[in-house]
């Protein structure tokens, strides 16, 4: 008993064999094939400048007010009814001047009494003094007379003392800004009667974040910015040292000279302070992006040409746009298709031509008028 599979010459296993060898040469065939449909990709284009460097004062902008350098609110040391207020709302005044008098006719007249009392001792004791040098007047009289004087001298000054609590003056050189009583009208022992402003110089207050408060100090020239337009310039006369515990920011106080009086106290300002200089590039603001961290920053393009992400200094920001520092000499600063590509991706760089960068520049600030 056989068993097997008959098949004429060139039996099914020649052509199975056959077949194979052909397959197996058509796929070696089309190996090659494969490997040329897949080309090299493209490099990304970006225009790159080089801007030119320059040193550029730090501008520092804060909000803030403007506010008196003195004030006080004036009130009596005593009860009484007002006999003179010889001052009115926006009146000036030099230290010293009466602004209120209460009725004290008979504090004055304790003052009188006073003062001839002690010309009185005085001529006693004068008159002690000659009969101790003839000799006619022991020594312990000539001791009662000077105790004497000098109670009476004692007994004027506080009477005058007296008196003086009955008179309100002024503490410094000012204005009046307010007047809430009336002459001839009734005021308790502390009562306000008076409020005065000292407005020259008039003080400029805000405050600066902590990061920026290395960049100034005591004694830098600022410019402010009234609501009105009006532009003054002032210097620096404080720099707490203790940040507020909500903001972490520290006040900041600038004096301007005020010497008419045009500055009132309360209104509306932007503190420009100027720090040192730094080296910096004028750039359009099109061109800060973000890095991969969430930084500020501009993307450059290095030696290798492959991009590089720089944290920038954010200097000034100018109407003609953005004075950043921190930027390498040498960086190839993309201006064209920086949000296109990341850190470490190979690029082709092609200078931009003026005419580009120069219409970056103004795009930039039409985008901010």
């Amino acid at each position: 008993m056989a068993t097997g599979e008959f098949s004429s010459v060139g039996s099914a296993a020649d052509h199975k064999k056959a077949a194979d060898a052909g397959k197996a040469t058509q796929s070696g065939a089309e190996k090659p094939k494969t490997a040329e449909a897949e080309p090299k990709a493209a490099l990304r284009t970006v225009a790159v400048v080089t801007p030119p460097r320059k040193t550029y004062a730090r501008a520092i902008r804060i909000s803030g007010l403007t506010e008196a350098d003195k004030r006080a609110v004036l009130a009596t040391r005593v009860a009484g009814v007002i006999d003179k207020l010889p001052v009115k709302q926006g009146d000036h005044v030099k230290t010293g001047d009466l602004v209120l008098m209460l009725a004290a006719e008979e504090k004055i007249s304790n003052v009188d009494n006073a003062r001839q009392l002690l010309v009185q001792r005085q001529a006693e004791l004068d008159a002690a003094l000659r009969l101790m040098k003839t000799g006619n007047l022991p020594k312990l009289q000539l001791d009662t007379a000077r105790s004497n004087l000098t109670a009476a001298q004692s007994m004027l000054e506080t009477a005058q003392a007296e008196l003086d609590r009955n008179e309100v003056k002024a503490p410094f050189d000012g204005v009046i800004d307010r007047v809430p009583v009336e002459l001839g009208s009734s005021v308790m022992q502390g009562g306000e009667v008076a409020t005065i402003l000292k407005l020259d110089p008039v003080i400029a207050r805000g405050e600066i974040s902590e990061r920026d408060l290395r960049y100034i100090k005591i004694g830098d020239e600022a410019n402010v910015r009234l609501v009105n337009d009006q532009k003054v310039t002032g210097t620096v006369r404080y720099i707490s040292r203790d940040a507020s515990s909500q903001t972490r920011t520290f006040r900041v106080e600038v004096a301007i000279p005020n010497g008419d009086g045009s500055i009132p106290a309360g209104m509306t300002a932007e503190i420009t302070l100027s720090a040192e200089p730094t080296d910096a590039v004028l750039l359009p603001r099109s061109v800060v992006t973000l890095g991969d961290k969430g930084d500020l920053g501009i993307r450059a393009v290095g030696k290798d040409d492959k991009v590089a992400f720089f944290p920038i200094d954010l200097v000034d920001d100018t109407p003609h746009g953005l004075v950043l520092g921190g930027i390498p000499q040498d960086a190839r600063i993309i201006v064209a298709g920086q949000e296109l590509v990341k850190e470490g991706d190979p690029v082709k760089p092609v200078e931009a031509d003026q005419a580009t960068f120069n219409k970056l520049v103004s795009e930039a600030t039409a985008g901010t008028q």
